[in-house]
């Protein structure tokens, strides 16, 4: 980012408005975005993965509660899609995480962390074809029984590309019992 991020930008990024953008990726029951992945909201996000700009996490959370409540989503808990451990190592935190968890201080559902673990590592997404996304997280997640089973469960993520990451969430949280899995992210790539 070339520019800190500033009072103007906070009021640029609370003055865009919802986009409610759905997809329909089985096995996820729905998954929704609250805009395009582009001006920004793409800055924003972009600050917070890779410059460290953790001011923009309240914007954020606001963005995503109100995208919740505009929507009528009922769930049990919030899962933020997880980091490898080296991933978080390089970052210091997962951007999913700090949302959630700035979520989860005004909603009454919590964020569930250790539910689901990224247990192996893999390549960047960005630059990788839907197929080569889809075999790149294949099998990458577990979820724990104890912690998921007969829930309804909201996964969260910053964006949603082609929605091969959150598929295999979705794949291992069933797997493990969840009786359904939503998706919101901040924004989604054009399809």
């Amino acid at each position: 980012m070339d520019t800190p991020w500033c009072p103007s930008c906070d009021r640029k990024l609370r003055a865009e408005p919802l986009d409610l953008r759905r997809r329909h990726l089985p096995p996820l029951q729905t998954s929704l975005a609250t805009g395009l992945h582009d001006g920004i909201l793409q800055t924003a996000i972009h600050a917070l993965k890779y410059d460290n700009v953790t001011a923009v996490i309240p914007a954020l959370g606001d963005r995503m509660i109100l995208a919740l409540r505009q929507s009528g989503l009922s769930f049990d808990m919030i899962i933020p899609v997880p980091l490898f451990t080296l991933r978080i190592k390089e970052r210091g935190y997962n951007q999913s995480q700090v949302v959630g968890s700035y979520m989860a201080q005004f909603m009454a559902q919590p964020v569930v962390s250790t539910a689901l673990e990224r247990h192996r590592h893999t390549a960047s997404q960005v630059g990788l074809s839907h197929d080569e996304r889809q075999i790149n997280v294949r099998g990458a997640f577990r979820a724990n029984p104890l912690l998921v089973s007969k829930a309804t469960v909201l996964l969260l993520d910053d964006v949603m590309t082609t929605g091969a990451t959150l598929q295999e969430c979705a794949h291992a949280l069933l797997d493990a019992g969840a009786n359904a899995v939503l998706s919101l992210t901040v924004t989604a790539a054009l399809p």
